[in-house]
């Protein structure tokens, strides 16, 4: 009976075979060689080109919706014109800052954005890859974000102005920066101005804060006067006492 005998070949640096002794025969080489290029022989790690950002995965990770953009990029779907750069990654010109989002949900299975990031962006591409799942969790938690703002109560800042009746028209006309008229109480006296008698109102006006810090609005006028918690008594402006905030700052109750 003939012998058989393998042929070595020299170990390649850091390959099969180094630091045996020996390289790996002809025919095992060949038998090896034949072997990776087996269908199932296909490396499961893919690397993406996105925006000029690279992205190491698996196709199993790309692959968890079978409707998506990234399942069909890992079966070489002929329909989609997808280009690989010099390194062998496939081309995509999307915003890599909003694909981490996509492609961590689609390792974990779990939503997680950034502070800095905008829900809105992660819908973008979500949309875009087509995976369904994850556009419906992200709608969900954009409804669930502006229903906590529209919850939040609105505060409201007054102001007690106090007039002469000819004064009441150009001052109701000529408010602005958001302040609303509320409320025009007549403090019952009048007094001569010339030769016609004068009465005198109390001009409420409101304003919605809208989370900004408290006096930021001018000073309507110099005869401006804010009504005294618990007394209902009107004091000047100037004359606040006991070192509380100015007038325009101060937030009155008991109007409707």
């Amino acid at each position: 009976m003939a012998e058989n005998h393998c042929e070595l070949l020299p170990p390649a640096p850091g390959g099969l075979g180094a630091g045996l002794g020996g390289g790996l025969c002809r025919r095992c080489s060949a038998g090896l060689g034949a072997l990776a290029q087996r269908p199932g022989s296909v490396s499961k790690w893919v690397r993406l080109n996105v925006g000029g950002t690279y992205f190491l995965t698996t196709r199993q990770t790309l692959c968890r919706d079978p409707k998506s953009f990234l399942y069909r990029l890992c079966q070489a779907d002929p329909d989609l014109d997808s280009d690989k750069d010099e390194t062998g990654a496939y081309l995509i010109d999307r915003d890599p800052t909003y694909f981490g989002p996509v492609l961590n949900y689609l390792r974990h299975g779990k939503l997680v954005i950034n502070k800095d990031l905008a829900e809105e962006g992660v819908l973008e591409e979500a949309e875009f890859y087509n995976i369904t799942s994850l556009i419906k969790l992200v709608k969900d938690k954009i409804r669930e974000r502006d229903s906590k703002t529209s919850q939040v109560p609105v505060k409201h800042v007054y102001r007690v102005l106090q007039c002469q009746e000819e004064e009441l028209t150009q001052m109701v006309s000529t408010m602005s920066d958001g302040w609303k008229f509320e409320q025009l109480v007549s403090i019952g006296s009048s007094y001569n101005y010339g030769n016609e008698d004068q009465a005198e109102f109390l001009c409420v006006v409101s304003k919605e804060l809208h989370n900004t810090p408290y006096g930021t609005a001018s000073e309507p006028s110099e005869k401006a006067k804010v009504s005294c918690r618990g007394c209902g008594l009107p004091l000047p402006v100037g004359g606040w006492p006991g070192g509380l905030p100015p007038p325009e700052e101060q937030v009155l109750e008991g109007f409707s």
